[in-house]
């Protein structure tokens, strides 16, 4: 009898390869031929997933996007359940916070392929509605925790808003800048050295 695949595991197995290429070469070498021989698979068997490369590498940015996503939701949703000013709750900011980091093996990958598409993007059109799906949901994030942090009364018009927007992009940059240097000053930049750095950030917001 002919074996049967699963197509969403096979699809998901062709990702994986796209990541693992991403992780160690640049996003550059993820050429379908390049995943086929990654994945162990003939070239015409990606096709039969992915009509071309842009195809893969679209649907691939979008798995990734949903992956972080996905671990921001589980981490909102604790740090929701925790009353404000406790221990727990101090944790379950940084906890939320770290999803974004590079700070275990999984989210380094992640963190790496993330940002690889987000840079393709400015050239590559294909990628860029992705690009703004990642970038919209990240803000939102950010966004719903100054105005957490920050507490009832600090959310208005005018300069209380403009002030809550400037903490937000300030929080934004710091992740960023934590991401990149952690991928690529891992042993400077550890993830110890994250959650100081950020601790330290959270602290000036008062």
């Amino acid at each position: 009898m002919p074996k049967i695949v699963d197509a969403a595991v096979r699809r998901q197995e062709v990702v994986e390869a796209v990541f693992r290429i991403i992780a160690a070469d640049g996003l550059e070498r993820a050429s379908l031929r390049e995943v086929a021989d990654e994945a162990g698979l003939a070239v015409g068997s990606v096709r039969h997933y992915f009509a071309s490369s842009d195809d893969l590498l679209a649907h691939s940015f979008g798995v990734v996007v949903d992956r972080i996503t996905g671990r921001l939701d589980v981490a909102r949703e604790h740090l929701s359940r925790q009353d404000p000013g406790t221990p727990g709750y101090a944790e379950g900011v940084l906890t939320l916070l770290g999803q974004f980091l590079p700070l275990d093996e999984e989210r380094a990958v992640d963190a790496c392929v993330w940002m690889a598409f987000k840079n393709a993007a400015r050239i590559r059109p294909f990628l860029a509605a992705e690009a703004d799906r990642s970038h919209r949901a990240v803000a939102a994030v950010v966004g719903w925790l100054i105005m957490e942090l920050r507490g009832p009364g600090e959310t208005g018009d005018g300069d209380g808003h403009q002030a809550l927007v400037t903490e937000a992009e300030r929080l934004l940059a710091t992740l960023d800048g934590l991401t990149m240097h952690a991928l690529l000053q891992p042993e400077w930049m550890t993830a110890e050295m994250c959650r100081d750095v950020l601790s330290s950030h959270l602290q000036s917001l008062g």
